[in-house]
């Protein structure tokens, strides 16, 4: 564990609304936005959004070894049920974060047909409050889920 390291203490994680381990990474997702002020982070406007982050230190995504990406892999369909049941999203937003962190990180957003900015990448996916939907916790169509377009 590396002193600083959001990732490095998972507590926060641990008390997310979706959280899944694998032995080589972790899913955490929260409808809850003081989660994220718990780890420092800005708060998501989007519910449900999460992230599949390796436990061991990483300063690449290319330094993945074959077990993390099986875990990740495993983590991404697991995690795409769980959000499924909790908000049933019309679409997925996923998004490697890599730079500035000891742990790469793919972001997994679900996105709604009713967002104001469904059109956009991944910040104002999640850190634009302009793209709140009018009601942040409906479930979507679970089109996603179907994977019809």
């Amino acid at each position: 564990m590396s002193e600083g390291c959001v990732f490095c203490d998972q507590s926060w994680m641990r008390a997310a609304e979706i959280f899944i381990e694998t032995p080589h990474c972790i899913f955490a997702s929260t409808r809850d936005p003081g989660i994220r002020a718990q780890a420092g982070l800005a708060e998501g406007v989007l519910p449900g959004s999460g992230a599949i982050v390796p436990i061991a230190h990483r300063t690449s995504v290319f330094q993945l070894t074959p077990a993390e990406w099986a875990d990740t892999r495993d983590l991404l369909l697991q995690a795409q049920v769980a959000l499924h049941d909790l908000l049933a999203p019309d679409g997925y937003l996923l998004g490697w974060n890599q730079g500035g962190v000891l742990h790469p990180h793919m972001h997994v957003i679900p996105r709604f047909d009713d967002e104001p900015l469904s059109d956009r990448w991944l910040r104002s996916a999640i850190n634009v409050p302009e793209n709140r939907r009018p009601d942040p916790w409906a479930n979507g169509s679970g089109r996603a889920l179907r994977g019809a377009s």
